[in-house]
């Protein structure tokens, strides 16, 4: 009889246990922050199960390869399919919660030019129609992360900062190109950034 409570005891203690463990396992699902890396497919997306980042692009970032110098009404109205890229995100909201985010960029290693000699400009597309979220601005005077709330690494440019309280998705497109201050070498010059969102759950 001994021996049969003590394995009782035993068989209850394990599954306790295991409850405890998928309980920790959901909030830190829910939690955690959002870090993308290239997974090399035509259509990409990361998700914790609130937010998502998705893009029908091979790669999650744009790219500039011996291009001349040019005014920034000119970089605003770029629309060949190779001069921006866009983007998606979206979120899944489950109770009364807030989901703070920033978008960033990082300079890619093989990139030639100095950062103050390129611009970005982000919009908001809805409806067909753009609404500027980041006016045009040379990479070297964005803000840099260092820590913050979103849970992004340190060093990389912030693009923008948001919310969501509602299940909603947004969509993003992204500009770039040489400052019409910058005087071009004679030797090709090249820039690439990579695209990341980052977030949390505020309760």
């Amino acid at each position: 009889m001994k021996k049969e409570n003590t394995g009782t005891y035993k068989s209850t203690g394990l599954i306790i246990f295991g409850i405890i463990i998928l309980i920790l396992a959901v909030i830190g699902v829910s939690y955690a922050a959002i870090f993308y890396s290239k997974t090399g497919e035509k259509v990409n997306r990361v998700t914790t199960g609130t937010i998502t980042m998705s893009y029908s692009e091979n790669t999650n970032g744009i790219n500039l390869t011996d291009a001349i110098p040019m005014t920034d009404e000119v970089g605003k109205s770029l629309n060949d399919e190779n001069q921006y890229f866009d983007f998606t995100v979206s979120a899944t909201m489950g109770g009364n919660v807030i989901i703070n985010y920033v978008i960033t960029a990082v300079k890619d290693d093989g990139s030639t030019l100095p950062d103050s000699a390129v611009k970005v400009y982000l919009t908001n597309i809805n409806s067909g129609n753009e609404t500027q979220v980041l006016a045009p601005t040379k990479l070297s005077d964005l803000q840099v992360t260092s820590l913050n709330k979103e849970g992004a690494p340190d060093g990389q440019f912030v693009l923008y900062n948001g919310n969501f309280n509602k299940t909603e998705a947004r969509n993003y497109r992204l500009r770039m190109w040489v400052a019409s201050d910058y005087v071009l070498p004679n030797i090709s010059q090249t820039y690439k950034l990579r695209i990341n969102v980052y977030g949390n759950v505020s309760v």
